[in-house]
């Protein structure tokens, strides 16, 4: 495998990835229950999520605090995200969920709040060396 020293862009944009990640994981498992219904979206759906996010912010923030790590994890990293962003697009298209206006607003603006993380991911992945093993 190929390991990387990881640029501090990309250290940094792992870490912010993970403070959010985190933070919106226990937003959604916790209160599940009353977004859903201000959101328009399946309650069992935000848990999900919420489960979710909770190990990966865990993990992402420990490849974050890494000097070094195995380049396809950091490209697992970023197309993971930007497969989060295409998925919420087809919920939103599809018509399995019936959200309201500020549930619209809530997964347009998670959306585009990981896909800006997966493009400072993207390029400070670019940015890193190749490391000598």
């Amino acid at each position: 495998m190929l390991t990387i020293h990881s640029s501090p862009l990309l250290r940094q944009a792992l870490v912010a990835d993970a403070a959010t990640s985190a933070a919106f994981g226990l937003l959604v498992l916790i209160g599940a229950g009353p977004l859903s219904s201000i959101l328009g979206l399946p309650e069992m759906l935000l848990r999900i999520a919420g489960v979710a996010l909770l190990p990966y912010a865990g993990f992402i923030g420990w490849l974050g605090v890494r000097e070094e790590i195995q380049k396809p994890i950091a490209w697992a990293v970023v197309l993971g995200n930007a497969l989060w962003v295409a998925d919420s697009i087809l919920l939103l298209a599809s018509g399995w969920v019936s959200p309201t206006s500020a549930g619209y607003a809530f997964v347009v603006a998670q959306a585009i709040v990981v896909l800006m993380y997966a493009e400072f991911q993207y390029v400070g992945l670019r940015r890193s060396q190749e490391a000598v093993v």
